[in-house]
This record gives structure tokens, C-alpha cells and sequence, in this order.
């Protein structure tokens, strides 16, 4: 305003002098035609070149003074604007202003800037979502977010969601599914509020306005029917809530098979790059391009590009994302949809302006996601670079893409002439001359006692790149031979075991994983038995085909781990959804072999150490010829597990179980015992040796030795353990 007044003075100024000087212009003409005829003109024209001289100094100090007016005005301005133009300090967050995304929809309420911190909150039950947490909260703190991560277990969200909208922040979730859909533990409570929360009216579809938030959810695409449902769910809870989604929810698939990007972390890794570039976006793009964030110098084309591309998938969506969310009440207005299409577009710049196009694309895209499990394509390894690094460091030798091979501790301890395992007291095989491997780390269930600590994969089949038996045997036989060299001269050691240790005669199936979806394991059974080794296989009773095609071995397995329904469930947690159908068939499968068969039972207290009596129905089914029952194994705090060593039971305990259920199995009679492994052994009475010589008080002898083939039932009335035919 006061420049505007000083300008108007002066415009008023300039008007009088131009008249003062048009009059000294005529009176200059007049007196100098005068002077021509009078004679005087010299001295007039002096006092006219004065005047006119005067004039234009005035003009020109006028016009100085306007010129310096405006500048003075200009430097006042710049000077009490200056502390909102300045650059964020270093570890303070920009803000821009963008729209944001609502489960599909466009977001309403327009766009503001973000200028809070981003609180990182985690569900974890075996670590993974922890870990991932914590990476994404360090990555952010060093591009200079302000950033925290914390544990859902300790989160109020009745108060802390509010206060987080007040705060500016944006919450970024990431939380894994556990068995049958199920949250983890620590975020249970987290997803119950929030779902009461969003169906109760008394909340309202604006309790959570201002929330700004991201979803990334951990799951196993294995599990079709509850895939990621925590993360959907808390994802679509909150937009309900009326909370702001600022970028799509991301799924981490453990899956290696169906995974976007070929495992979990890839997943993650994939997101993590979307979040911070649409963080990123959320600040002041002029500063963004020159300082960054924190200060830090950077050329907007290196993300340029980058960052484009998430402009456009902020307003993509799919039908998976506008499933279920179509009522009247989320919905965009009209109104709001204009100015949001205008936005999309200018953030689109040099791209598809039409968000159709770009949904239609997405549509296009997530449909072929969909369909790449049956493409063209070649198969992934199941041995991803995380999973080989975890195996790695328990010890495992790994084999080409998908095999192993393991060195047990009664392998070690035979190899310093202590004794050996239950398969040595049980059946006469020698610890120190058997190699444990498997030609599948993958397996079918995940259960609650596996001392792999579920770090290998699942499956219902087979889909991964395979190898040929013949390297997996061969790797195999050197591998193990390598770990029995690393015992020479260690103090102990005998001599003689360490050179029969070197040579293995037998080969447990039983590593980890489930040997019977390799597709080539009769191939591989065969020439393992040509090599003059015997065979244990062991199978956990959710294959019944592959078990009615599989060839003779030494001796067949099946684990038996619960006898109902519903602790088969809890215990095994397996992945197919007719997981009982299987089971049972599994046993009726056994009984048609014609070969060694077994029923493995492992007790875990407290979870199925009461059902005798069930126990005791099954053993018609597969009418095994030996029946181990062993005590479960605790290796360990784990995660991924609940069990403690008050889960474990006394080998009393399982003494008392094998004879209750001897009591309830006319045809079994208790054959061994196993105190250090905690497992004892129930026999048919077919297998009966004429004499007790398995030691005092015993009356069955299981004879088997270590032998090039297979042995077959014959199904003589005299038959017994020892007139097996090869």
C-alpha cells in the first residue's frame, strides 16, 4: 500500500512538471523568434538551456527515487518472508501437497502437506515383521525423516490414533498372518479394536480423519484361503475409519513361486522404494529437487523418474482393492471428483493423463501377477539367497536348489564310540554310518515342535526349479563324507569309526521338508539302493497318492502327530485345506504297502498327551508293524513357536502313554526303549522273534540290518521280522 501511495505522488508530480515544461517549450519558440528579430536570442536561449537543463535533472531525480522505492519494497518483502522460504533443517520432514488414495477410491478432503514424523509399528510373531520394521524406520532416519518404530503389542490406538493425526504423523503398519488367519499375538489386541471400531456407528466414518497410514502385510500365499488377511483387514478397518491411505498396501509373499519379486524381503524391498518416493512427494517439490530431504543435495533426475511412476499408481485400483467397499458412504462426491482428476493429471505430466487408463492398466497388470504362476516362464529356486543364508548357519549343507544333507549329534557321538540313536537300539542301524538328507526342504505343514525353526519353505506342490537325483545323490554321499573328514583327529574320535563313518550304509529321509513331493524320489530311491544303501523314509501323512506310487524302501514312516480333527489343526498347521481327508487316507495307504511300515507319534504336553484312545483308533487304519512314540524335542525359544520346556514330557510320562496305549492294541506288544532320545517302540506281534534277545525282560527282537534293497511283506501266517524276502 505505501508503495502504491509514493507512486501515485510522484505520477502526480511528473504530470505538473510536464506541463511547467511545455509552457517553457513555447515561451522558448515565441522568445526565440523574437530574438531572431530583435537581435537577442543568445542570452534568451542561455536562460531557456537552463530551464530545460533543470527539468531534466528533476526528471531524472524523480525517477531515481521511484526506482529506489521499488527496490527498498522488494528487499523489506523478501526480508519477513524469508523464514517460511528456507529449506528444511537438517532431519526435518518437507511437506507437499497431494491427494491421497482411499481403498481405491480417491481420497476426499483435498490435499494438505506433511510435514510430522513417520512412526513405523509393528505384528510379528516369528521376528520377520520386526526385522523389516526396523529396517524401513532405519532407511528413513538416514534420508533424514524423523522416524520411531515400535512394537503394536504396546500401542493404545483408542487415544494413540488420534494423537497421531494431531501430530501430523504418518503410521506406516507392517504386520504378518498367522496359522488360520489369525493376527499375531502381540498386534491381537490392535485388530480387534479396530475392527469393533469400524462396524460400531457410535465411531463414525471420520473417527480417524487426519490418520495418515501404509499397510504392509506378511503372509504365505500357500495359504489361499487366508492369505494376508490380517493386513487387508487392518488396511480396510482403517479406511473405514476414515483414515487417509497414502500409498496401496503392499504383500510380502513367502511363497518364492507366486511372489512378485521372488520372496518376502524382495517384496518388501519393492514397497519400501514406493513409500519413500511418495514420502518424498509429500514434501515441497521445489525443495525436493534441490536440497532434498535433510539438506542433502540431489538432481531431480535421478528420481524423476521414479517418483512419476508412483505419482501414477496413486490413483490406480484394482478389484481386489474395491472389493467389498462399495457403499454410498465412501464414495467420492462429484463435486471433489473434478479438482482430483485435475491433480492426477498435472502429477502425471509427460505420462497417461487419464486416470482410466492408468486403472485399466494396473487391472492389466495385476491380472498377469495373477496368471505367472502359470506362465511360460522358468521356475524359481527354492532355496532363496535368505533361506540358504538361515540354513547356512544351522549347519545345513545345502544341494543344488532345493536338497540337503546334515550331520545328526548321535552321529558325533558314535564317531567317539558313545552310543546312538533310537534307530540303533530299535532296528540295529549304525548312527556314525548314516547320512540324514533330503531331496525336499519343502513341506506341507508347519508345525508347532519343528526344530528347523520354520525357515524352510511350503507348498502343497511341487513348483520349483528341479534338480536331477543323481546330483542330489552324489552331492549328497560327498557332502556328508566332507563334514565326517572335519572329525579327524578331535579328541575322542576312534579310529575305526571315524574310517566306517566315512562310508556311509544308511539314509534317513527325514532331514526337514517333505521327501515325497520331490518328483523324482523313486528315481532317486533307486539309486540310493543301488549304491548299497538302506532307506528310512519319513512323510507326514498329507500325500496319500505319492504314497500309494512310492517304491519299496527299508522302512516307511508316517507322522501321526494328533488324532482329531481339530489337534491336527493346531499342532501340524497344515497348508491343505482337506488336510484331515488326506490324513486319514495317508494311513489307509500305509496299510496297503506291503512293507516295513511305522507310525511315528510325538507327545507334546499339554496338546495331545490325552488322546489315547483316539491314538488307539487310527492304529487300524494303517495296521503298522511298529508303532515309535517319542516325547517332543525342545530345541529352543523360538518365535515361531509357543513351547517351553513344561511342553516336553518326562519320560515317564511317555512310558505311561505307550502303556495305555499297548493296553488298547491286543496285536502290540512294547518292543524297545530309547531313554536318551525319550522314545520307546510298540511292535506287531507278527514280528515276534522266537526268543527274547532285544535285552532283560524283552520279548520281541526287531532284526534289521542295513541292506542294498528294499524289504517287501509277504503275507505268510509264519511270518515274522527275520523271513523277510528282498
Amino acid at each position: 500500500m505505501v508503495m502504491l501511495m509514493v507512486m501515485a505522488v510522484i505520477m502526480m508530480m511528473m504530470r505538473k512538471e510536464n506541463v511547467r515544461l511545455a509552457v517553457l517549450v513555447a515561451s522558448f519558440h515565441a522568445a526565440r523568434g523574437q530574438g531572431h528579430a530583435a537581435g537577442g536570442a543568445g542570452e534568451l536561449w542561455d536562460k531557456l538551456a537552463l530551464w530545460l537543463g533543470s527539468e531534466r535533472h528533476l526528471r531524472f531525480c524523480l525517477c531515481t527515487v521511484l526506482l529506489a522505492t521499488l527496490v527498498l519494497c522488494a528487499v523489506v518483502r523478501h526480508v519477513q518472508r524469508k523464514p517460511q522460504d528456507t529449506g528444511p533443517s537438517p532431519g526435518a520432514t518437507v511437506s507437499p501437497k497431494v491427494a491421497v488414495v482411499g481403498n481405491g477410491h480417491i481420497a476426499t478432503g483435498g490435499p494438505d502437506p506433511h510435514s510430522g514424523p513417520v512412526h513405523v509399528y509393528f505384528g510379528s510373531q516369528t521376528g520377520t515383521a520386526k526385522r523389516l520394521a526396523k529396517l524401513l524406520a532405519e532407511e528413513l532416519g538416514c534420508l533424514g525423516f524423523t522416524s520411531s518404530v515400535s512394537d503394536l503389542r504396546s500401542f493404545d490406538p483408542e487415544d494413540s490414533l488420534l494423537e497421531e493425526a494431531a501430530g501430523g504423523a504418518v503410521c506406516v503398519f507392517v504386520v504378518s498372518t498367522y496359522s488360520g488367519g489369525a493376527p499375531p499375538e502381540p498386534a491381537a489386541w490392535f485388530c480387534k479394536w479396530l475392527e469393533e471400531a469400524a462396524s460400531d456407528f457410535r465411531y463414525g466414518k471420520t473417527h480417524l480423519r487426519g490418520v495418515r497410514y501404509a499397510v504392509f502385510g506378511l503372509g504365505d500365499s500357500v495359504y489361499q484361503e487366508h492369505y494376508n488377511t490380517v493386513g487387508k483387514n487392518m488396511d480396510k478397518w482403517l479406511w473405514q475409519l476414515g483414515a487417509r491411505r497414502v500409498l496401496p498396501r503392499g504383500d510380502g509373499d513367502f511363497n518364492v513361486v507366486r511372489s512378485r519379486h521372488g520372496s518376502a524381503d524382495a517384496d518388501f524391498e519393492a514397497w519400501k522404494g514406493h513409500l519413500v518416493c511418495r514420502l518424498r512427494a509429500l514434501a515441497d517439490p521445489g525443495t525436493a529437487a534441490g536440497a532434498g530431504v535433510g539438506g542433502q543435495q540431489r538432481q531431480r533426475s535421478d528420481s524423476e523418474g521414479s517418483c512419476r511412476d508412483e505419482a501414477s499408481e496413486e490413483f490406480e485400483t484394482t478389484s481386489e482393492e474395491e472389493g467389498g467397499t462399495a457403499d454410498a458412504a465412501d464414495l467420492v462426491d462429484v463435486e471433489d471428483l473434478g479438482r482430483i482428476v485435475t491433480e492426477a493429471r498435472r502429477s502425471q505430466a509427460g505420462g497417461a493423463g487419464d486416470v482410466g487408463v492408468v486403472a485399466s492398466t494396473r487391472r492389466r497388470r495385476v491380472a498377469a501377477g495373477k496368471g505367472r504362476a502359470t506362465s511360460t516362464e522358468e521356475p524359481r529356486e527354492m532355496i532363496t539367497p535368505a533361506l540358504r543364508e538361515a540354513l547356512t548357519k544351522q549347519g545345513y549343507r545345502l544341494i543344488g536348489t532345493h536338497s540337503g544333507v546334515k550331520l545328526c549329534r548321535w552321529t558325533k557321538s558314535m564317531l567317539r564310540g558313545r552310543g546312538g540313536c533310537y534307530k540303533h537300539a530299535f532296528y540295529g542301524i549304525e548312527s556314525h554310518r548314516c547320512m540324514e538328507a533330503t531331496p525336499s526342504l519343502a513341506c506341507a505343514n508347519k508345525c508347532i515342535f519343528c526344530w528347523r525353526h520354520h525357515t524352510n519353505p511350503v507348498g502343497t506342490e511341487w513348483r520349483w526349479k528341479m534338480d536331477p537325483p543323481e546330483l542330489i545323490l552324489q552331492e549328497a554321499l560327498e557332502n556328508h563324507m566332507a563334514m565326517i573328514r572335519q572329525f579327524k583327529g578331535v579328541p575322542g574320535v576312534r579310529p575305526e569309526r571315524f574310517q566306517e563313518g566315512l562310508v556311509a550304509q544308511h539314509c534317513a529321509l527325514s532331514l526337514v521338508g517333505e521327501p515325497i513331493m520331490y518328483p523324482e524320489i523313486n528315481r532317486f530311491l533307486r539309486l540310493l539302493h543301488r549304491r548299497g544303501l538302506s532307506s528310512f523314509v519319513v512323510t507326514n501323512a498329507q500325500f496319500p497318492d505319492e504314497i500309494r506310487t512310492l517304491e519299496p524302501v527299508t522302512q516307511l514312516y508316517v507322522s501321526v502327530d494328533a488324532s482329531t480333527r481339530e489337534s491336527l489343526r493346531r499342532i501340524d498347521r497344515p497348508l491343505f485345506k482337506d488336510f484331515w481327508t488326506r490324513f486319514l487316507d495317508s494311513l489307509r495307504a500305509l496299510s496297503e504297502k506291503g512293507q516295513r511300515t511305522v507310525y511315528r507319534l510325538t507327545l507334546v504336553k499339554a496338546w495331545n498327551v490325552e488322546e489315547v484312545t483316539a491314538y488307539a483308533n487310527l492304529v487300524a487304519l494303517g495296521n503298522p508293524d511298529f508303532i515309535e512314540v517319542k516325547g517332543v524335542t525342545y530345541c529352543g525359544e523360538s518365535s515361531a513357536s509357543s513351547l517351553t520346556m513344561a511342553n516336553v514330557p518326562w519320560h515317564e510320562e511317555v512310558v505311561g502313554f505307550v502303556r495305555q496305549l499297548a493296553a488298547m492294541l491286543p496285536d502290540y506288544e512294547l518292543a524297545c526303549e530309547h531313554e536318551h532320545s525319550n522314545c520307546l517302540l510298540l511292535a506287531h506281534k507278527r514280528v515276534r522273534a522266537p526268543s527274547g534277545v532285544c535285552g532283560p525282560g524283552w520279548v520281541l527282537y526287531v532284526c534289521v540290518r542295513a541292506r542294498a534293497s528294499p524289504i517287501v511283506r509277504t503275507r505268510r501266517p509264519e511270518f515274522d521280522s527275520c523271513s523277510r524276502s528282498l
